[in-house]
């Protein structure tokens, strides 16, 4: 019987209350396709932070090693300086453990969820593959004369050709296994920002190597306005750091919402991490309102990257279904349900 070591760190506001629900699932279908799983406790967080004056040690990545993977709640407490948290938890395992992709999933479960007028499942079935560890993100910024009327304020953009290479393989590669459109889109602005040419460039180099994935290039600003008029002509998207940030949110709308949007963190072969991307929301913590479904889905794409695809397949069915049966009717914290009541719901559909 294979065994897996998992990480769990659930965060701040909200993550606790849906990070124990996934964490049910996970239960269900490892009773049910017969695997085992250990979890390692992280308290990373605000209120870490608040406490002691550090997020999490320095030394935390060693740790993470020894992990198949890791699970994250949300990240984020008003009380906090702005990023000073979701840097030293988030990106200390992007970086630090080298996750150059992130890997969203923008899928229509059922017609009622879309805000697009005339927008069916058949219509939105796309991912994203989002470089993770370059960009604005994570190159230098400085401010000169600061607090000055004179202030001046840079941030640079960083793109290296390894970083670009191995994201555009990557998304070719998905592209092929998902066999459905068979379509591979770019998105940049090398028109406007011209280190994207960069991207152009590699893009065309290794599409060579992809006869069959058709190619097409689209700059961002218009990939936002055809992702919202004919979200059916997207199959797999390509993109930097910040775009990619950027269309995958407008992607997560028009499946529905954030409360069902789950992404990975993923290097190949190695240690990676998901979570749901609806972040803390510290209004609704302790309440047992907030919809849980992303962070099982997070659970469901866990499942997948470590070879569960049984498991993986158990959990996508079962949220389809109580979303098109409308069961469960919405996908934010207004659905009418509980937390607790979401998680025992799937629960009890993938037994």
């Amino acid at each position: 019987m294979k065994s897996y070591k998992i990480g769990v760190v659930a965060g701040d506001g909200i993550g606790p209350e849906v990070v124990r629900e996934g964490l049910k699932i996970l239960n269900c279908v490892a009773a049910l396709d017969s695997f085992k799983y250990e979890l390692v406790d992280y308290p990373w967080g605000s209120e870490r932070y608040l406490k002691t004056g550090e997020a999490c040690p320095p030394n935390v990545l060693d740790e993470y090693r020894k992990l198949d993977a890791i699970l994250l709640g949300a990240i984020g407490d008003p009380r906090c300086p702005t990023g000073l948290v979701e840097h030293a938890v988030i990106m200390t395992m992007r970086v630090g453990l080298d996750l150059y992709v992130n890997l969203r999933p923008i899928t229509l479960y059922a017609e009622h969820l879309c805000p697009l007028k005339g927008k069916k499942p058949e219509d939105i079935d796309m991912v994203v593959c989002r470089e993770n560890t370059e960009d604005a993100y994570t190159a230098p910024y400085g401010f000169t004369k600061k607090g000055t009327p004179d202030e001046i304020a840079t941030s640079l953009m960083l793109y290296t050709r390894k970083g670009t290479e191995r994201i555009i393989r990557y998304a070719f590669e998905i592209c092929r296994a998902r066999n459905k459109r068979k379509k591979l889109t770019l998105v940049d602005k090398a028109n406007a920002v011209r280190a994207h040419d960069l991207y152009t460039r590699t893009f065309e180099e290794v599409g060579r190597e992809y006869p069959d994935i058709e190619r097409d290039h689209a700059y961002v600003d218009a990939s936002c306005m055809w992702m919202v008029k004919n979200p059916e002509w997207f199959d797999t998207v390509v993109s930097t750091n910040l775009f990619g940030d950027i269309i995958t949110d407008l992607g997560a709308m028009i499946q529905g919402g954030m409360g069902i949007a789950a992404s990975g963190n993923i290097h190949p072969g190695q240690v990676s991490m998901f979570e749901p991307i609806h972040g803390s929301a510290p209004k609704y913590a302790g309440m047992n309102s907030a919809n849980p479904l992303a962070t099982i889905n997070a659970i469901g794409m866990m499942l997948d990257y470590l070879g569960e695809k049984n498991a993986a397949a158990r959990i996508d069915k079962a949220v389809r279904e109580l979303l098109v049966s409308k069961r469960i009717p919405s996908v934010g914290a207004n659905s009418g349900l509980s937390t607790t009541t979401i998680g025992d719901m799937v629960a009890k559909q993938v037994s």
